[in-house]
């Protein structure tokens, strides 16, 4: 036998659906008329054609797309490496601050020290620490600026993502640890097998927040001298004199950022979902 709505059922899922509608086309509505006035109050400046001929000029787009695109590999490239070793130097790290007992003092100051400092230093600076400040003491096997600059980036977001899964591993409770050690885990077997995997779960969505913003931070390799995205927008803006490259570069950027943000979305829904479902 098929189950079959009662008629009060029946009339709360049509009052839903139509408040569903309603809303829907009230968003739109609402959205359309916020954009016609915007578009209205941009365009009907009295400098807009010159803004225009300055930034949104189609032709200069079309002239320097391939080359900001030749760029951005670069970026993407730098992006995975980059976050990849971030987080395995944030993740490493973080577990040398919990570790316990006088022995590993030294151990946890250093770990201290490195958060603290590059956390408080900017991007920028570390930047042409690493990419000008190194190969200044014309040591043996110096890597090229390229290295050099990835490497400043990863040290800066690693001591970010160190301080977020120090997080998560405080909040898993110790008595979990405890657990884990009479059954005759290791210290080291319960961190991997018990508090780490809890650990980065709940944390994941800070994690990829932080992603996003190192996937924009990587155009600041271009300080160093590669020529990334941002550097082939400079070159074309120079050549023109037209800010139009830049642009395209940032609409680029963005692009590369929305599946990344969306996967963050999605995580944060989910967790926040499980969430209140365990409460």
């Amino acid at each position: 036998m098929t189950y079959q709505p009662s008629i009060r059922q029946q009339e709360r899922i049509a009052y839903r659906r139509g408040r569903a509608v309603r809303s829907v086309l009230l968003a739109a509505a609402s959205t359309a008329v916020v954009g016609v006035g915007l578009a209205v109050g941009i365009t009907g400046a009295p400098g807009w054609e010159r803004v225009k001929e300055s930034f949104f000029d189609l032709d200069t787009a079309r002239k320097y797309l391939p080359q900001i695109l030749e760029g951005l590999w670069l970026n993407l490239k730098l992006l995975v490496v980059c976050a990849t070793l971030a987080l395995a130097l944030g993740l490493l790290v973080a577990v040398l601050r919990t570790l316990r007992g006088p022995v590993f003092f030294p151990v946890r100051a250093l770990a201290t020290g490195y958060t603290y400092s590059f956390r408080g230093l900017p991007l920028i600076i570390v930047l042409y620490l690493f990419a000008f400040g190194i190969p200044g003491l014309r040591l043996k096997g110096t890597p090229d600026v390229l290295v050099l600059g990835a490497a400043a980036i990863i040290v800066t977001y690693g001591a970010y993502l160190a301080e977020v899964f120090r997080a998560g591993i405080e909040s898993v409770h110790p008595s979990q640890i405890a657990a884990a050690r009479s059954l005759g885990l290791s210290y080291r077997q319960a961190m991997r097998h018990v508090v780490l995997p809890q650990a980065v779960r709940r944390v994941a969505p800070p994690l990829l927040n932080d992603t996003v913003a190192l996937q924009k931070d990587v155009g600041l390799i271009s300080l160093a001298g590669p020529i990334d995205a941002i550097r082939a927008a400079q070159i074309g803006v120079a050549q023109d004199a037209d800010f139009t490259p830049y642009i395209v570069a940032g609409v680029l950027f963005v692009l590369l950022a929305l599946p990344l943000i969306a996967v963050t979305d999605w995580v944060t829904l989910r967790a926040a979902r499980r969430q209140n479902a365990g409460t």
